[in-house]
């Protein structure tokens, strides 16, 4: 529980709470001087002795109301504890009253002792005026803290969606990899070894970034250009990657290790069973608020008979939804002879 008093954390509100009474004790010393016809002393003896000190006193209101909250204490108990607490605070307002007239306006001592009575119904229901205030002043902050803790947790959440996200396809792609590494140490071990530096450089690309880290597009692409030529080694003439970019698009941000999912899915539909050169386009275009990616690849319909959605397309998806908050920026065509994958990777955030 927060005990520190508002006026303490937040010098704004202090300079505002003491605006407010300056003001008030302004428009009673008027009241007194011109309806009751009290003289520009007696006036402010009455207004200081009256308004502003408990306006000093009635700061501490505030911890009665951190101990006495609605959601942790019974009704019967909170209005036992605000009778108790305002029992003391006038007590002590009137014995400072007296105390300051004798010092500063004997004469007016007599009058006061008449509106006794008055006066400690004032200040009972000054006591409410402020309870009221402080209550409201403590709901502020206790949502102000809810909306702040709320959106740490979010934070954290989305990161610990996106490692999963992203474990899921590291795995996959470094297993296939690995296949593709020993099915070739017999027969090409120069190829193999080739697989093996670039999978490296993959690797360490992967690590150096974080899981929801964005990077420039030149990095991206050139890193999953590195991919496709490890895949190159592997399938030989049957990948033939294309690229049409928009110069301008390279210096712009994406997720990191996001389109090396996509380029996975064409080769795994549209490579794995062709018997001709399958061509993997990538065509980029950009402007100031959107970058936009497309990849595509043609296959062979007979082959594939049925073509869904894989866990790489799906996690690109929740990832751009994660990062961006829009579950649209990934759409999907099949035309059953080519299939295209574009994505719009916004480059204003709110």
């Amino acid at each position: 529980m927060e005990l520190r008093h508002p006026f303490i954390t937040n010098p704004r509100l202090t300079i505002f709470y003491g605006i407010f009474w300056l003001i008030a004790s302004a428009v009673m010393m008027l009241i007194l001087i011109f309806s009751n016809g009290l003289d520009y002393w007696a006036a402010f003896v009455e207004v200081f002795t009256s308004i502003l000190v408990f306006a000093f006193i009635g700061a501490s209101i505030w911890y009665v109301i951190r101990f006495s909250t609605l959601e942790n204490n019974s009704i019967l108990r909170i209005i036992l504890a605000h009778l108790i607490a305002a029992s003391i605070i006038v007590f002590i307002w009137m014995y400072l009253n007296v105390i300051l007239v004798k010092l500063l306006n004997p004469q007016a001592l007599e009058w006061m002792q008449k509106g006794m009575i008055n006066k400690i119904f004032g200040g009972y229901l000054m006591y409410v005026i402020y309870v009221i205030f402080f209550y409201a002043v403590n709901y502020y902050f206790s949502f102000k803290e809810k909306v702040r803790n709320e959106g740490k947790l979010i934070a954290l959440v989305k990161e610990a969606e996106l490692h999963a996200l992203k474990s899921q396809i590291n795995p996959h792609f470094l297993f296939n990899s690995l296949n593709s590494i020993s099915s070739l140490t017999m027969t090409d071990p120069a190829k193999a070894q080739e697989m093996v530096i670039n999978l490296s450089q993959l690797m360490r690309y992967s690590l150096k970034h974080g899981q929801h880290e964005k990077v420039l597009f030149k990095q991206e692409l050139e890193n999953n250009k590195l991919y496709l030529q490890i895949e190159k080694v592997r399938f030989g003439s049957k990948l033939s990657p294309v690229f049409d970019i928009d110069e301008k698009c390279l210096q712009l941000n994406i997720p990191n290790m996001i389109l090396q999912p996509l380029y996975e899915n064409a080769i795994k539909y549209g490579v794995y069973e062709a018997t001709e050169p399958v061509e993997i386009k990538t065509v980029c275009r950009c402007n100031e608020d959107f970058l936009q990616i497309t990849i595509k690849n043609s296959y062979d319909p007979n082959v594939i008979s049925k073509r869904g959605e894989g866990i790489g397309l799906r996690n690109i998806r929740d990832r751009l939804e994660i990062i961006y908050g829009n579950p649209h920026l990934m759409t999907l065509e099949d035309n059953r002879k080519e299939f295209t994958v574009t994505l719009t990777i916004p480059q204003k955030m709110n």
